[in-house]
């Protein structure tokens, strides 16, 4: 089996899956699980126009520490990237990937990183409606 690693990218530009999924994927994984977090239009029943997202400047190396924590722990390689900036709908605001010989590993461990990323990196987003007010999320 490969070595575990973390990989780990904030930007302001388009984050490319292939990229995110070459990092984890070997001759020995027999899965790799990819999520994709895209921007909806709506929002606790609320239409939403576009999504802010504003990041901590030791943003990434928290995502780094993350990705590396999960590697670590599960002995998988995992890798996520996170954009930052104006997004609208349909944009991929995070990506997350997971290599592993068996699919249900690989299942759990991305659904874990996903968690772990919105729980412990400094990334808010501010959300604007159609009505036209803006909010902004996940803050407290």
């Amino acid at each position: 089996m490969a070595e575990p690693i973390g990989f780990a990218l904030v930007s302001d530009a388009p984050l490319d899956r292939a990229v995110i999924e070459g990092f984890v994927r070997t001759a020995a994984d027999g899965a790799v699980v990819t999520f994709e977090g895209v921007i909806r239009d709506h929002d606790h029943g609320s239409g939403v126009s576009a999504l802010d997202y504003e990041a901590h400047p030791d943003a990434e190396a928290f995502l780094r520490e993350v990705c590396q924590s999960m590697a670590a722990e599960s002995g998988l390689r995992v890798a996520a990237a996170h954009r930052i900036g104006h997004l609208v709908v349909g944009d991929i605001a995070l990506i997350a990937a997971v290599a592993a010989p068996h699919r249900a590993d690989a299942f759990a461990a991305c659904a874990e990183l996903v968690d772990r990323i919105k729980q412990g990196v400094p990334i808010w987003k501010r959300q604007h409606l159609d009505d036209g007010l803006s909010e902004w999320v996940g803050l407290a």
